[in-house]
């Protein structure tokens, strides 16, 4: 197994990538590290003529739990606090249309929860496999934030009235319902949701691979995927720069309720 660095471990299984998420301490959060690790391994794997499929995972018991809540706290409170903001949500923006622009097919083996921005880099991969334990939620609106970057490939795959009940109370939902809901396309024992992933990624690899890129593209152009997602980088970026964001993040950092403001009446 080769590395990228420790945040990522890239491991090559013939013409299949698998790409792990190794933050388990920290439950797989996407730092600005991890972001930058990812989209230039992507890139790579793009250029690679060998690699064919490309699987994402994480290390330990979790997927991905979203952006580093906690790197966030500490860059606000920085002099370029806003700046950095900014730069990492749009590196997020990129990383998710990175995958949705890259000519190899991914599939995303979900070997436990996919919170937040988790799960938006799971609905970002073409192919989801879900281990039977893991939970997919958009927790956003519990700290006082807004799914903007994610939003679109949810709706997408699962509908406005479920997309939703996802997005407006920030429950998570399990595996199974995830499956129902057309979220993931197969459930599978923990211990086997990589194999799984890597089973279905060598069998994309049996098919014609300018076939499986023009494909990629032109079910996007149908389904109107946006040019890029820095737009709703921007509105997540103000929305996180607000004192609502600021407490929710606050509470979630220090485990403890948010105390939310009460907007005045109109």
């Amino acid at each position: 197994m080769s590395s990228t660095a420790r945040l990522l471990l890239r491991e090559d299984r013939g013409p299949v990538a698998i790409l792990t998420m190794n933050r388990p301490d920290r439950r797989n959060a996407l730092s600005r590290s991890l972001l930058t690790q990812l989209r230039d391994t992507l890139d790579q794997v793009g250029v690679d003529a060998a690699i064919r499929a490309v699987v994402v995972t994480g290390a330990g018991g979790t997927f991905c739990s979203g952006m580093d809540l906690k790197e966030a706290a500490e860059q606000s409170a920085t002099t370029d606090g806003e700046h950095a903001m900014v730069a990492i949500l749009k590196e997020f923006a990129d990383l998710l249309h990175c995958l949705h622009t890259l000519a190899r097919p991914t599939i995303a083996a979900v070997n436990g929860d996919a919170l937040a921005g988790g799960a938006g880099l799971m609905a970002a991969c073409d192919l989801a496999v879900a281990a039977e334990s893991a939970r997919v939620g958009y927790p956003e609106v519990r700290r006082g934030l807004v799914a903007a970057i994610v939003m679109n490939d949810l709706i997408r795959q699962v509908g406005d009235r479920r997309a939703r009940q996802l997005l407006l109370t920030g429950e998570p939902i399990s595996s199974r319902t995830a499956l129902e809901w057309g979220l993931v396309n197969q459930v599978a024992p923990g211990d086997q949701c990589l194999d799984e992933a890597i089973d279905l990624a060598c069998r994309l690899v049996e098919c014609g691979p300018s076939a499986i890129a023009n494909t990629k593209r032109l079910i996007d152009e149908t389904e109107g995927r946006p040019a890029n997602l820095r737009g709703a980088a921007a509105v997540s970026a103000v929305i996180r720069s607000s004192e609502e964001a600021q407490e929710g993040i606050a509470a979630f950092v220090e485990k403890r309720p948010p105390r939310w403001a009460v907007p005045p009446m109109r």
